[in-house]
């Protein structure tokens, strides 16, 4: 066997691939073990990449048959390629993998490709499919498993009529009639690319209002331009179960309070309801690690879990469910492992809903803040009078900022507009850095250009916005 590691980290998602980089920068002989022969983990190989590349593709079919010609572009018929369109995305996912492989080598990482298993507090073993078997010894284990999709009683996943947004990612056909089950951002995001295919959706959602969680006002807005565009919504609803027959789905669904039950019918039925921690055949029980009452492994406030030497980050200990998050949690603990100060601050990291027009939050809610009796203040400015937005053609939404009444701490921000994923990025920066809403009111913001209605919505918090 060769040396003792300092490091050895289960999982190669975003999570337990940049710390293996960040711990390997810092001088720490690292391993990363695997299931996947390719690195990236859910994101990257089956969720946040793929899914962002069909967005893409589906938004230019989008532009081709309604927005183009309003820019002086005449295109004709315009229809969908499917398989060119999966083909681009995995040439995507390809090169994207390829990078990390790339990655590893430079940084001396070595990848072990099998199942992890914890046997010791310093000793996991790798099981290949092969048969292989290896035994890795180390001075640290970093759990970085992430998530898998959930489901609910009665639905039968088979990833070819009842899926999860692993076999939504690659349907061979588009279907006729699309039913989404889960109004978040997984289930909006993909209904998005397949009605732009052409198929019929239906969000079925529990609750009353789409995007749970997020600010009221967005959800609201985003309610409306998504109906606008041909998603279908039946809220206040619940799915009891659902049969496959004649390559046909029957979904048996129910109002949330007093209704009839009724029958609804797909060629497909997406199962969006949330994410679960994979924690299954990691050899946990073996060591005694600790997970609370939803599966999920319990860490301190340096990401050690109970016993020593057994860190964890990422989905797997719960938290926002993002893969930057994950990523921030990665860096934080290589660092804390040679005797750094890592930081992360939960209190600002954003998310983003990549549907168009963009949605992007982070911090407060207007709602959270009215609960607990803060005082704040809000500056709120629209697209439709940013000049850049205007000539784009992109005009739906705005940019709201949430400030607190007294100091003017920003307290948390939402976008939903064009490029709201990119823009959401300098009030973080703002949150990151403790500056005021006066602070990014007073930068100079270049002209035309869409951080401008970031800077007005600043403005609009002391209520002096210019161009509205």
């Amino acid at each position: 066997m060769s040396d003792i590691y300092d490091l050895v980290v289960i999982g190669g998602g975003p999570g337990g691939y940049v710390a293996a980089i960040r711990a390997a920068q810092l001088g720490q002989k690292v391993a990363c073990v695997d299931k996947r022969e390719t690195l990236g983990g859910t994101c990257l190989n089956v969720g946040c990449i793929p899914s962002k590349a069909l967005l893409q593709s589906s938004h230019h079919l989008e532009m081709a048959k309604h927005d183009m010609a309003a820019h002086g572009v005449k295109t004709g018929r315009v229809t969908a390629d499917l398989p060119t369109m999966m083909g681009r995305k995995d040439e995507v996912i390809h090169g994207l993998t390829q990078g990390i492989a790339f990655l590893f080598k430079k940084n001396k990482i070595d990848h072990f490709c099998g199942l992890g298993t914890i046997v010791a507090s310093d000793t996991v073993a790798v099981s290949g499919d092969d048969g292989s078997k290896k035994e890795l010894k180390t001075e640290h284990i970093l759990i970085a498993t992430g998530s898998e999709s959930a489901t609910l009683p009665g639905l039968d996943i088979d990833e070819k009529y009842i899926v999860t947004s692993t076999g939504a990612l690659s349907l061979p056909k588009i279907p006729k009639k699309l039913v989404v089950i889960g109004a978040g951002v997984i289930g909006l995001e993909l209904g998005s690319v397949w009605r732009r295919l052409g198929s019929e959706v239906t969000v079925v959602e529990y609750l009353d209002a789409i995007l749970p969680g997020m600010d009221g006002e967005v959800r609201k807005r985003s309610k409306l331009l998504f109906a606008k565009q041909g998603l279908n919504f039946r809220l206040s609803t619940k799915v009891t179960g659902a049969t496959v027959s004649n390559k046909k789905v029957m979904l048996s669904v129910e109002p949330v309070g007093e209704g009839d039950a009724e029958i609804i019918n797909a060629d497909v039925v997406l199962v969006a309801v949330g994410r679960l921690p994979c924690t299954q055949n990691l050899g946990l029980e073996n060591v005694g690690v600790k997970l609370d009452e939803k599966g999920f492994v319990v860490v301190d406030g340096d990401f050690q879990t109970n016993v020593p030497g057994i860190f964890a980050i990422g989905d797997v200990i719960g938290g926002m469910m993002l893969a930057h998050k994950a990523e921030e949690e990665g860096v934080c603990l290589a660092e804390k492992l040679v005797g750094q100060k890592g930081h992360i601050n939960y209190k600002a990291i954003p998310g983003v809903v990549y549907t168009h027009p963009e949605i992007a939050a982070v911090g407060r809610s207007e709602e959270g803040l009215k609960r607990d009796a803060i005082p704040y203040k809000v500056g709120k400015f629209p697209f439709g009078a940013n000049a850049r937005a205007k000539a784009m053609g992109d005009i739906d939404g705005f940019v709201k900022i949430l400030a607190h009444k007294e100091n003017d701490q920003i307290l948390g921000a939402h976008i939903i507009g064009p490029g709201a994923g990119d823009l959401i990025a300098e009030i973080v920066l703002a949150m990151e850095s403790d500056i005021s809403a006066e602070d990014i009111a007073r930068t100079c913001h270049s002209h035309p250009s869409l951080g401008e209605a970031v800077k007005e919505a600043a403005l609009a918090v002391d209520k002096r916005a210019i161009h509205m």
